[in-house]
């Protein structure tokens, strides 16, 4: 099911420190399977393992997929059944890394002065464009409470 999940690393080893420019060194990502030492020792007890770990994390992401359109919490369910698929399989690992960056970056821009400025005219705008339109309606129909509708 996944040809790097036998505990093969990168060209650097797993737990050595990369230059990050700060001042604490940061370890590398391990990549591949997490599953325990005795069943990736067993090539079809690890193949079951992946198998597993792929049902579950299938059977989490569909959960997630059928609560997008429901109240509920559809992403966050998404991306836990991409985090169980992350221990065992490395495209789920790149995938998740990758979000997290996007997530990051998304964070910093929004905390941008300017774009906080942007938002908040944006949001005062369309508040007033809302308030306009109620008051236009009350104006021209009235307020009319539908349990003491006269027919």
């Amino acid at each position: 099911m996944n040809a790097e999940s036998d505990g093969r690393r990168g060209a650097g080893e797993a737990g050595s420190p990369v230059a990050t420019g700060g001042d604490a060194p940061k370890k590398e990502p391990v990549w591949g399977s997490r599953a325990p030492r005795f069943i990736k020792r067993s090539r079809p007890l690890h193949l079951s393992w992946q198998v597993g770990v792929f049902v579950v994390g299938l059977g989490v992401v569909g959960l997630g997929v059928i609560l997008l359109p429901l109240p509920g919490p559809g992403w966050l369910v998404i991306f836990a059944g991409m985090a169980i698929w992350a221990t065992e399989f490395v495209w789920a690992q790149l995938v998740l890394a990758w979000t997290k960056r996007k997530v990051t970056e998304a964070a910093h821009r929004a905390l941008d002065p300017k774009v906080r400025r942007r938002n908040l005219i944006l949001t005062t705008i369309a508040v007033v464009i809302c308030a306009v339109a109620v008051s236009a309606y009350v104006w021209k129909f009235g307020v009319v409470m539908p349990w003491k509708i006269e027919q």
